[in-house]
């Protein structure tokens, strides 16, 4: 099918950062596959977990990128819709579900979409490479089957131009008004006060009370100056921080993140991850399943490795 959109030129070097849920994994996977026997894309593949979450974090980080290569995201889920409903939550970034290859053209050429969802129930790897390799080489303004297949009038193709300065500002307009907005006490601030944490025994300074159970939440607190020895889980996590800062090195995945109240972070299942605190600190942790950690290091082989601060080689993402 892609071979009746008018040739497009060939793809500008580019980072695609994916994941997906349970029901898109399998389908995820084929495309991360395909995309690095290209030989010219970056792919960071941050794995499997709750199709919110993992949209969520998706979005985030494409939202966040500026610069050169153009960053884009991949992410699937059973239908496609879920994922891209989520990714969408940030400014800047425009995901659209595709289902054919005639959904990429459109998307790419009308909406200059930069994370294409897919479906792993729906869509067979095949299809899904085609769609992905479409999506990838159509490029903004493009003919598509909506113009059908001819260069857009004069009058479209400034609007299409148009809307790519109009797009941005909705949702940083109203990131920016809730920001200044005085609102209510934060309810999860709440929540942890209202509770007492236990001490958590393994690593000297932690406390941590389980709020729910199935998927599991939890609020965790950590004195200034503590330490967490790298280490990994079965499961991913989502974590908010109510107050204080921290810093969390992804060694996995060679990035480090300087995190303070408000921020969130998504840590993927089986993720090597060390930390320091350099305030009292409590944050909000999300998980499915049951509580485990497995330590990578000793604590005072963290503390070495935290002290000496080396750099090289780590990217920070904030």
């Amino acid at each position: 099918m892609a071979d009746q959109f008018p040739a497009a030129p060939p793809p500008l070097p580019l980072k695609i950062i994916a994941g997906a849920d349970g029901f898109g994994r399998p389908l995820k996977d084929a495309l991360v596959a395909h995309l690095k026997s290209l030989g010219n894309i970056d792919v960071e593949d941050l794995g499997t977990s709750s199709y919110y979450s993992i949209a969520a974090e998706v979005g985030r980080r494409v939202s966040a990128a500026s610069g050169f290569p153009e960053v884009r995201g991949l992410v699937a889920c059973g239908t496609g819709a879920g994922v891209s409903i989520f990714a969408n939550k940030f400014p800047g970034v425009f995901a659209a579900t595709c289902l054919s290859p005639a959904d990429a053209v459109n998307a790419r050429s009308i909406n200059n979409s930069n994370v294409l969802a897919v479906s792993g129930i729906s869509t067979p790897p095949e299809s899904a490479i085609e769609i992905l390799d479409t999506w990838l080489t159509t490029p903004f303004k493009a003919p598509c089957p909506a113009s059908n297949l001819k260069p857009w009038s004069d009058e479209i193709e400034s609007f299409l131009d148009n809307s790519l300065i109009e797009m941005p500002k909705i949702g940083a307009a109203s990131a920016s008004a809730a920001a200044e907005e005085k609102l209510a006490p934060c309810a999860l601030c709440c929540l942890a006060k209202s509770r007492k944490l236990d001490p958590i025994e393994i690593i000297p300074g932690g406390a941590m009370k389980i709020v729910r159970e199935s998927p599991t939440s939890a609020i965790v607190s950590f004195k200034a100056g503590s330490v967490e020895p790298a280490h990994h889980h079965t499961f991913g996590h989502d974590l908010l921080v109510m107050k204080g800062s921290k810093r969390v090195w992804n060694l996995t995945k060679e990035a480090k993140y300087d995190l303070v109240a408000g921020d969130y972070l998504f840590t993927p299942a089986g993720d090597v991850h060390r930390v320091k605190y350099f305030e009292d600190t409590e944050f909000f942790i999300k998980w499915e399943g049951k509580w485990d950690i497995f330590f990578d290091e000793e604590m005072e082989a963290a503390k070495v490795a935290i002290d000496k601060e080396a750099e090289d080689g780590y990217q920070l993402i904030k």
